[in-house]
This record gives C-alpha cells, structure tokens and sequence, in this order.
C-alpha cells in the first residue's frame, strides 16, 4: 500500500470519528432511554442543554429551552397515551418564558401522572416547566430556581424596586417604560406559576409560593434546593433512578485540556 493511500485512510477515520462516537452516543442513550420506560411503564422525553461541542468547528454553544424544545416536547405528549405516565428529564438553566409555559401547560394538561427528574439542575424556565409535573423527583444536591422575569439586563424586581425610591420626574421615559415591563412581566410569570401550582395545592398556597418564586425574593440564579422547595411546600420526591443519572453521563460537556475533576469510578464501601 502506497504512502499516500495510507494517508488518505487515516484522514478518512479521523473525519469519521466524531460521527461514529456520536452515533455510537445516540444508540446508548436510547437504550437506557428504553429500559427506563419499560421499568416505569412511561414514557420518557429528554430536556438536557449541554455546551454542545460539535456545533462551529468544536466551538461549544451554551443553548438555553427555545420554541424549537417546545414543539419537540409537545409533539412528545401528543405521541403518548393519555393513560400513560410521562417522565420528564431536565437539566436546563432556563430559556424563553414563552417556550418554557408551552411545554408546563401540555405536560399540566396529560391525564396521567407526570414526573419531572431533576438530576442536577433546572433554573428560571426549567423551574416553570417543573412546577407543572404531579411531583418532582430530584436528589439533595439538585436545585431549581426563581422564575422571576428578566428584562433585557436587568431583574425586572430591581427595575421596579429602583423606580420606587424615586420621584417621578427624576426618572427618564426609558426607565419608566422599562418599569411598566416590569410591572407587567412580574404579574404574568405570578399568575402562569399559581396556574400551575393551583391543580396539585389549595389557592392560599400556590398564591404564596408564586409570589416567592416570581417576584424577586432572591437574585434570578440562587439554587433552590430540595429541602428549601419542600419548606416552600413543592411536590418533591428524592431521585433514585440509577438510569437517569446513566443518561446524564451520556451528555458529556466538551473535553477540558485538562480535567478539573478525577476520581477513580468504582463505588466505595466500608
């Protein structure tokens, strides 16, 4: 065999590499995905936003809950039995307000039970779409998040918060404009989250916790964790689906030069 023929060989896998290990990735993950349904009689849908290494030449881009997510999970509930119970993977930091209330309204409107996993995180959007499910499984180092509304830059509590300890006409027009945004995005994303809470608790309750979620008791990224979401009165179980936590390794973040983390992988006992 030639030099250049050997060449042209080597070049070939490597171009093909990436495309094998994806497939390969793929193939895994659906066979988890597989097993998962068949223990639990459900049907299972991922909501998992990675640094996605692949896209640009390698370039990771952080990517965030779209209308794209929606009409793909949408389209998910619709394909599944009424009768049949929905699990909902989500490891997400949030995304469009509008995508998000799409799919916690389709899940809100499934017959059967639905159960949203939370393996390690679910902010802002992700929070919303959680607050739809009859229960919400995830461990004690998991967390949620407010769902307060940001506009543009800034929270749109602090917009209002700022505005208040000024006169009128001290404030310019952009300002005021903004703070009537504000006033308004805070009144929806209330009201959105006492919908959704209003079919799991009493209305006193779902009008508390939706006010403490979504009107700037807390900066937009403080971890809400399982015990301060049960405190507050959310439907919260402990995760222990060892496949979920299978699946999330399946959805590595792009390799580091060097690694920030390493441990020997076997499970230590006394």
């Amino acid at each position: 065999m030639a030099g250049s023929d050997i060449f042209w060989l080597l070049f070939l896998f490597l171009m093909l590499q990436p495309m094998v290990r994806q497939k390969a990735l793929e193939f895994a993950r659906r066979r988890i995905i597989q097993r998962l349904e068949q223990r639990r009689g459900s049907r299972v849908i991922t909501l998992i936003h990675r640094q996605v290494s692949m896209a640009f030449f390698g370039i990771p881009v952080l990517r965030f809950i779209d209308i794209n997510d929606s009409e793909e999970v949408i389209r998910a509930i619709h394909l599944t039995d009424k009768d049949t119970p929905i699990d909902l993977i989500v490891h997400a930091p949030g995304g469009l307000a509008l995508a998000s209330l799409q799919i916690a309204h389709a899940l809100r409107a499934h017959s059967a039970k639905v159960t949203v996993h939370v393996p390690h995180y679910a902010m802002s959007g992700a929070t919303l779409i959680a607050l739809a499910a009859d229960e919400i499984a995830m461990d004690d180092h998991a967390v949620l998040g407010p769902v307060d509304p940001q506009i543009g830059q800034y929270p749109a509590a602090s917009v209002l918060a700022a505005v208040s300890r000024k006169r009128a006409d001290d404030i310019d027009d952009q300002t005021l404009i903004l703070a009537d945004i504000a006033e308004k995005a805070i009144a929806q994303v209330k009201g959105a989250t006492k919908t959704l809470l209003a079919d799991h608790l009493p209305e006193a309750e779902a009008e508390r916790i939706a006010d403490t979620l979504a009107t700037g008791t807390w900066t937009h990224d403080h971890p809400i964790t399982a015990e301060v979401a049960r405190l507050l009165g959310l439907p919260i179980v402990r995760e222990s689906e060892a496949e979920v936590y299978a699946l999330m390794r399946l959805y590595p973040q792009p390799v580091r030069q060097q690694p920030a983390v390493e441990y020997l992988p076997e499970r230590h006992t006394r």
